[in-house]
Protein backbone atom coordinates (compact mmCIF):
# COMPACT_ATOMS: atom_id res chain seq x y z
CA UNK A 1 0.00 0.00 0.00
CA UNK A 2 1.56 2.96 -1.19
CA UNK A 3 0.43 6.85 -0.13
CA UNK A 4 1.33 9.77 -2.16
CA UNK A 5 1.81 13.02 0.28
CA UNK A 6 -0.91 14.93 1.09
CA UNK A 7 -0.04 18.11 -0.27
CA UNK A 8 -2.38 20.44 1.16
CA UNK A 9 -1.42 19.21 4.53
CA UNK A 10 2.52 20.18 3.58
CA UNK A 11 1.47 23.45 2.04
CA UNK A 12 -0.17 24.12 5.51
CA UNK A 13 2.85 22.33 7.65
CA UNK A 14 5.44 24.85 5.41
CA UNK A 15 3.46 28.02 6.54
CA UNK A 16 0.37 28.08 9.12
CA UNK A 17 2.57 28.07 12.50
CA UNK A 18 4.75 30.96 11.66
CA UNK A 19 1.94 32.90 10.30
CA UNK A 20 -0.68 35.76 11.61
CA UNK A 21 -3.88 34.54 10.07
CA UNK A 22 -5.30 31.17 8.91
CA UNK A 23 -7.27 32.08 5.91
CA UNK A 24 -7.86 28.27 4.18
CA UNK A 25 -9.10 26.12 6.84
CA UNK A 26 -12.35 24.69 5.92
CA UNK A 27 -14.17 24.12 9.41
CA UNK A 28 -16.11 27.24 11.46
CA UNK A 29 -14.69 28.91 14.42
CA UNK A 30 -13.55 26.47 16.90
CA UNK A 31 -16.23 26.38 20.10
CA UNK A 32 -14.70 27.10 23.93
CA UNK A 33 -13.79 24.21 25.95
CA UNK A 34 -15.87 26.10 28.80
CA UNK A 35 -19.32 25.99 27.15
CA UNK A 36 -18.86 21.88 28.36
CA UNK A 37 -17.82 19.45 31.02
CA UNK A 38 -14.72 18.15 30.24
CA UNK A 39 -14.54 15.31 32.80
CA UNK A 40 -15.53 12.22 31.52
CA UNK A 41 -13.78 10.27 34.34
CA UNK A 42 -11.53 7.42 34.06
CA UNK A 43 -9.39 7.90 31.32
CA UNK A 44 -9.77 4.02 29.98
CA UNK A 45 -10.97 2.97 26.29
CA UNK A 46 -14.35 3.26 25.15
CA UNK A 47 -15.83 -0.08 25.73
CA UNK A 48 -16.91 -1.85 23.12
CA UNK A 49 -14.34 -0.29 21.31
CA UNK A 50 -16.76 0.98 18.27
CA UNK A 51 -18.54 3.73 20.83
CA UNK A 52 -21.00 2.67 23.71
CA UNK A 53 -23.82 1.67 22.44
CA UNK A 54 -26.56 3.77 23.73
CA UNK A 55 -24.87 6.65 21.92
CA UNK A 56 -24.13 5.07 18.97
CA UNK A 57 -28.13 4.22 19.38
CA UNK A 58 -28.88 7.85 18.70
CA UNK A 59 -26.82 8.36 16.15
CA UNK A 60 -28.04 5.61 14.07
CA UNK A 61 -31.55 7.17 14.38
CA UNK A 62 -30.46 10.37 12.07
CA UNK A 63 -30.11 7.29 9.22
CA UNK A 64 -32.50 4.78 10.08
CA UNK A 65 -30.40 2.19 11.15
CA UNK A 66 -29.28 0.39 14.05
CA UNK A 67 -26.31 0.42 16.17
CA UNK A 68 -24.53 -1.86 15.06
CA UNK A 69 -24.67 -0.28 11.51
CA UNK A 70 -22.42 2.87 12.98
CA UNK A 71 -18.74 3.15 13.95
CA UNK A 72 -17.40 6.03 15.82
CA UNK A 73 -14.25 6.90 14.61
CA UNK A 74 -11.17 9.49 14.96
CA UNK A 75 -12.69 12.11 12.67
CA UNK A 76 -13.85 11.63 9.52
CA UNK A 77 -10.16 10.84 7.99
CA UNK A 78 -10.54 7.39 9.53
CA UNK A 79 -13.96 6.77 8.73
CA UNK A 80 -13.03 7.52 5.05
CA UNK A 81 -10.00 5.36 5.69
CA UNK A 82 -12.30 2.47 6.97
CA UNK A 83 -15.00 2.57 4.83
CA UNK A 84 -12.29 2.39 1.97
CA UNK A 85 -10.22 -0.35 3.54
CA UNK A 86 -13.90 -2.02 3.95
CA UNK A 87 -15.04 -2.17 0.07
CA UNK A 88 -12.19 -1.93 -1.91
CA UNK A 89 -8.76 -4.40 -2.41
CA UNK A 90 -6.10 -4.69 -5.30
CA UNK A 91 -9.08 -6.28 -8.01
CA UNK A 92 -10.97 -3.05 -7.33
CA UNK A 93 -12.29 -0.38 -8.71
CA UNK A 94 -13.31 3.28 -7.74
CA UNK A 95 -15.14 6.46 -9.41
CA UNK A 96 -13.83 9.72 -7.40
CA UNK A 97 -15.88 12.64 -8.06
CA UNK A 98 -13.40 15.55 -7.76
CA UNK A 99 -12.02 18.36 -7.44
CA UNK A 100 -12.61 16.87 -3.80
CA UNK A 101 -10.13 17.14 -0.45
CA UNK A 102 -6.91 15.14 -1.63
CA UNK A 103 -7.47 11.63 0.32
CA UNK A 104 -11.02 11.07 -0.65
CA UNK A 105 -9.15 10.36 -4.55
CA UNK A 106 -5.72 9.54 -2.73
CA UNK A 107 -6.91 6.88 0.02
CA UNK A 108 -8.75 4.82 -3.02
CA UNK A 109 -6.36 4.59 -5.02
CA UNK A 110 -3.63 3.35 -2.65
CA UNK A 111 -5.69 0.41 -2.86
CA UNK A 112 -7.01 0.01 -5.74
CA UNK A 113 -7.67 1.21 -9.20
CA UNK A 114 -9.29 4.54 -9.64
CA UNK A 115 -11.61 6.93 -12.13
CA UNK A 116 -12.07 10.56 -11.49
CA UNK A 117 -15.35 12.56 -12.73
CA UNK A 118 -14.50 16.16 -12.61
CA UNK A 119 -17.68 18.36 -11.46
CA UNK A 120 -17.98 21.27 -14.39
CA UNK A 121 -17.36 24.72 -13.61
CA UNK A 122 -17.78 27.32 -13.10
CA UNK A 123 -21.29 26.26 -11.28
CA UNK A 124 -19.37 22.80 -10.39
CA UNK A 125 -22.66 20.46 -11.59
CA UNK A 126 -22.49 17.04 -10.91
CA UNK A 127 -22.62 15.10 -14.41
CA UNK A 128 -24.24 11.90 -13.24
CA UNK A 129 -24.11 10.26 -16.98
CA UNK A 130 -20.32 11.11 -16.93
CA UNK A 131 -19.94 9.05 -13.81
CA UNK A 132 -22.27 6.26 -15.33
CA UNK A 133 -19.80 6.36 -18.22
CA UNK A 134 -16.50 6.11 -15.67
CA UNK A 135 -18.41 2.41 -14.07
CA UNK A 136 -16.74 -0.37 -15.03
CA UNK A 137 -17.98 -4.27 -14.10
CA UNK A 138 -15.16 -4.39 -11.08
CA UNK A 139 -16.69 -0.86 -9.79
CA UNK A 140 -16.91 -1.24 -5.81
CA UNK A 141 -17.27 2.24 -4.77
CA UNK A 142 -18.41 5.79 -6.19
CA UNK A 143 -16.89 8.63 -3.68
CA UNK A 144 -18.90 12.11 -3.32
CA UNK A 145 -17.83 15.02 -1.12
CA UNK A 146 -21.31 16.99 -0.17
CA UNK A 147 -21.53 20.19 0.07
CA UNK A 148 -18.03 19.94 -1.88
CA UNK A 149 -14.70 20.82 -0.40
CA UNK A 150 -12.95 22.98 -1.99
CA UNK A 151 -16.07 24.58 -4.40
CA UNK A 152 -18.68 24.88 -1.78
CA UNK A 153 -20.97 23.18 -4.29
CA UNK A 154 -24.29 21.48 -2.08
CA UNK A 155 -25.12 19.31 -4.51
CA UNK A 156 -29.22 18.63 -5.28
CA UNK A 157 -30.92 15.56 -3.48
CA UNK A 158 -31.88 14.68 -6.89
CA UNK A 159 -28.36 14.36 -8.30
CA UNK A 160 -27.19 12.55 -5.12
CA UNK A 161 -30.33 10.20 -5.31
CA UNK A 162 -29.56 9.51 -8.96
CA UNK A 163 -26.02 8.92 -8.26
CA UNK A 164 -26.82 6.35 -5.46
CA UNK A 165 -29.16 4.14 -7.59
CA UNK A 166 -26.52 4.10 -10.16
CA UNK A 167 -24.18 2.70 -7.40
CA UNK A 168 -26.53 0.36 -6.34
CA UNK A 169 -27.96 -0.92 -10.54
CA UNK A 170 -24.17 -1.58 -10.25
CA UNK A 171 -23.42 -3.66 -6.89
CA UNK A 172 -21.56 -0.53 -6.00
CA UNK A 173 -21.53 1.22 -2.85
CA UNK A 174 -21.88 5.17 -2.56
CA UNK A 175 -19.86 6.40 0.06
CA UNK A 176 -20.35 10.46 0.75
CA UNK A 177 -18.25 12.50 2.77
CA UNK A 178 -21.17 15.06 4.56
CA UNK A 179 -19.00 16.25 6.83
CA UNK A 180 -20.23 19.95 5.90
CA UNK A 181 -23.93 18.51 5.32
CA UNK A 182 -25.36 20.32 8.21
CA UNK A 183 -24.20 24.27 7.58
CA UNK A 184 -26.75 24.02 5.03
CA UNK A 185 -29.99 25.75 6.28
CA UNK A 186 -31.81 22.85 4.61
CA UNK A 187 -29.44 19.54 4.70
CA UNK A 188 -30.70 16.60 2.24
CA UNK A 189 -31.12 13.17 3.34
CA UNK A 190 -27.87 11.51 4.26
CA UNK A 191 -26.54 9.19 1.95
CA UNK A 192 -26.46 5.72 4.50
CA UNK A 193 -30.54 6.68 4.89
CA UNK A 194 -31.25 6.37 1.11
CA UNK A 195 -30.61 2.66 1.13
CA UNK A 196 -28.24 -0.70 1.35
CA UNK A 197 -25.81 0.80 -0.80
CA UNK A 198 -25.29 3.87 0.92
CA UNK A 199 -22.49 5.19 3.41
CA UNK A 200 -22.02 8.30 5.29
CA UNK A 201 -18.98 9.49 7.09
CA UNK A 202 -19.13 13.05 9.14
CA UNK A 203 -17.48 14.61 12.23
CA UNK A 204 -17.97 17.21 14.63
CA UNK A 205 -15.17 18.98 13.14
CA UNK A 206 -16.85 21.10 10.10
CA UNK A 207 -20.44 21.99 11.11
CA UNK A 208 -20.04 21.78 15.02
CA UNK A 209 -16.67 23.95 15.40
CA UNK A 210 -15.25 21.19 17.30
CA UNK A 211 -12.18 19.79 15.24
CA UNK A 212 -9.98 19.35 18.53
CA UNK A 213 -12.41 16.37 19.31
CA UNK A 214 -11.28 14.16 16.38
CA UNK A 215 -14.61 12.62 16.75
CA UNK A 216 -16.94 11.13 14.12
CA UNK A 217 -18.85 8.02 12.61
CA UNK A 218 -19.12 5.79 9.84
CA UNK A 219 -22.82 4.63 9.01
CA UNK A 220 -23.66 2.19 6.54
CA UNK A 221 -24.94 -1.34 5.16
CA UNK A 222 -23.90 -4.09 7.76
CA UNK A 223 -21.30 -5.92 5.60
CA UNK A 224 -19.28 -2.89 5.42
CA UNK A 225 -19.61 -1.61 8.80
CA UNK A 226 -18.54 -5.06 10.22
CA UNK A 227 -15.57 -4.91 8.00
CA UNK A 228 -14.57 -1.38 8.86
CA UNK A 229 -15.02 -2.43 12.91
CA UNK A 230 -12.37 -5.34 11.84
CA UNK A 231 -9.82 -3.36 10.41
CA UNK A 232 -10.39 -0.33 13.11
CA UNK A 233 -9.00 -2.57 15.39
CA UNK A 234 -5.44 -1.75 13.78
CA UNK A 235 -6.40 2.11 13.37
CA UNK A 236 -7.52 3.73 16.59
CA UNK A 237 -9.05 0.62 18.44
CA UNK A 238 -11.26 3.05 20.61
CA UNK A 239 -12.74 6.58 20.21
CA UNK A 240 -11.30 9.09 22.26
CA UNK A 241 -12.98 9.03 25.48
CA UNK A 242 -12.95 12.84 25.85
CA UNK A 243 -14.29 12.73 22.11
CA UNK A 244 -17.40 10.76 22.63
CA UNK A 245 -17.93 12.60 26.32
CA UNK A 246 -18.15 15.77 25.03
CA UNK A 247 -19.81 14.54 21.83
CA UNK A 248 -22.75 13.53 23.58
CA UNK A 249 -23.51 17.12 25.05
CA UNK A 250 -22.58 19.00 21.65
CA UNK A 251 -25.44 16.58 19.57
CA UNK A 252 -28.13 17.23 22.69
CA UNK A 253 -27.45 21.04 22.09
CA UNK A 254 -27.08 20.48 18.75
CA UNK A 255 -29.62 22.94 17.08
CA UNK A 256 -28.32 25.66 19.19
CA UNK A 257 -24.68 25.74 18.18
CA UNK A 258 -25.87 24.66 14.41
CA UNK A 259 -28.06 27.55 14.34
CA UNK A 260 -24.86 29.92 15.68
CA UNK A 261 -22.89 28.46 13.52
CA UNK A 262 -25.33 28.99 10.33
CA UNK A 263 -25.84 32.36 11.07
CA UNK A 264 -22.02 33.08 10.97
CA UNK A 265 -21.24 31.20 7.98
CA UNK A 266 -24.23 33.26 6.84
CA UNK A 267 -22.78 36.91 7.45
CA UNK A 268 -19.30 35.90 6.33
CA UNK A 269 -20.16 34.55 3.46
CA UNK A 270 -21.91 38.04 2.45
CA UNK A 271 -18.53 39.53 3.65
CA UNK A 272 -16.47 37.47 1.62
CA UNK A 273 -18.69 38.12 -1.72
CA UNK A 274 -18.21 41.70 -1.45
CA UNK A 275 -14.65 41.54 -1.23
CA UNK A 276 -14.17 39.00 -4.05
CA UNK A 277 -16.39 41.68 -6.25
CA UNK A 278 -14.76 44.87 -4.96
CA UNK A 279 -11.21 42.66 -6.72
CA UNK A 280 -13.11 41.53 -9.43
CA UNK A 281 -12.91 38.10 -8.56
CA UNK A 282 -15.08 35.36 -9.71
CA UNK A 283 -16.86 32.50 -7.51
CA UNK A 284 -19.85 29.94 -6.94
CA UNK A 285 -21.47 31.05 -3.74
CA UNK A 286 -20.71 28.21 -1.30
CA UNK A 287 -22.56 26.17 1.04
CA UNK A 288 -20.18 25.88 4.18
CA UNK A 289 -17.63 27.88 5.01
CA UNK A 290 -15.43 27.38 1.44
CA UNK A 291 -14.98 29.74 -1.22
CA UNK A 292 -12.94 28.83 -4.15
CA UNK A 293 -12.38 31.70 -5.98
CA UNK A 294 -10.31 32.90 -8.98
CA UNK A 295 -7.09 33.93 -8.56
CA UNK A 296 -6.19 38.12 -9.76
CA UNK A 297 -5.37 38.13 -13.58
CA UNK A 298 -1.98 39.57 -12.46
CA UNK A 299 -0.40 36.40 -10.62
CA UNK A 300 1.20 33.27 -12.87
CA UNK A 301 -0.82 30.28 -10.79
CA UNK A 302 -2.10 29.77 -7.50
CA UNK A 303 1.11 28.90 -6.04
CA UNK A 304 2.49 31.87 -6.69
CA UNK A 305 -0.43 34.19 -5.32
CA UNK A 306 -0.81 32.75 -2.22
CA UNK A 307 3.09 32.63 -1.53
CA UNK A 308 2.94 36.15 -2.21
CA UNK A 309 0.31 36.10 0.47
CA UNK A 310 1.45 34.27 2.72
CA UNK A 311 5.49 36.04 2.12
CA UNK A 312 3.51 39.54 2.43
CA UNK A 313 1.07 39.71 4.65
CA UNK A 314 1.21 36.62 6.55
CA UNK A 315 -2.15 35.40 5.66
CA UNK A 316 -2.30 31.69 4.33
CA UNK A 317 -4.23 30.58 1.59
CA UNK A 318 -4.52 27.20 -0.37
CA UNK A 319 -3.15 26.78 -3.84
CA UNK A 320 -6.71 25.69 -6.26
CA UNK A 321 -3.29 23.59 -7.88
CA UNK A 322 -3.38 21.43 -5.07
CA UNK A 323 -6.57 21.02 -6.09
CA UNK A 324 -6.30 20.68 -9.59
CA UNK A 325 -7.31 23.66 -10.48
CA UNK A 326 -4.19 26.07 -10.92
CA UNK A 327 -6.53 29.09 -11.74
CA UNK A 328 -8.22 29.48 -8.24
CA UNK A 329 -7.48 29.43 -4.33
CA UNK A 330 -9.70 28.17 -1.70
CA UNK A 331 -10.39 30.31 0.96
CA UNK A 332 -11.80 29.13 4.39
CA UNK A 333 -14.46 32.01 6.13
CA UNK A 334 -15.57 30.13 9.18
CA UNK A 335 -13.16 31.68 11.34
CA UNK A 336 -13.70 34.26 14.11
CA UNK A 337 -15.01 37.48 12.35
CA UNK A 338 -12.00 39.82 13.41
CA UNK A 339 -9.55 37.58 11.79
CA UNK A 340 -11.93 37.01 8.84
CA UNK A 341 -11.77 41.07 8.06
CA UNK A 342 -8.15 41.80 9.06
CA UNK A 343 -7.42 38.75 6.52
CA UNK A 344 -9.25 39.87 3.37
CA UNK A 345 -7.97 43.47 4.16
CA UNK A 346 -4.64 42.12 3.90
CA UNK A 347 -5.54 39.97 0.53
CA UNK A 348 -6.64 42.91 -0.92
CA UNK A 349 -3.31 44.68 -0.19
CA UNK A 350 -1.24 42.25 -1.54
CA UNK A 351 -3.87 42.46 -4.29
CA UNK A 352 -4.01 45.80 -5.15
CA UNK A 353 0.42 46.57 -4.61
CA UNK A 354 0.36 43.75 -7.77
CA UNK A 355 -2.20 45.27 -9.82
CA UNK A 356 -1.30 45.95 -13.60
Amino acid sequence: MRIEPFELERWFGKYEHDADIMLAESGIRSLPASRFDTDPGKLGYVIPTDGDPDFREGVAERYDRSAEEVVFTCGTQEANLLAMLATLGDESHAVVVTPTYQSLHALPRSIADVSTVELDSPDWALDVDAVADAIRPETELIVLNNPNNPTGNYHSAESVAALYDLAADNDAYLLCDEVYRLLADDPIPPVASMGSRGISTTSLTKAHGLAGLRFGWLAGPPEIVDAARRWKDYTTISPSIFGQHVARQALADEETILDENRALARDHRERVGEFLEEHGLDWHEPVGVNAFPTIPESFDGSKEFCRTVVEEESVVLAPGDLFGFDDRFRLGFGLPTDELVEGLERVGRVIDAHAD
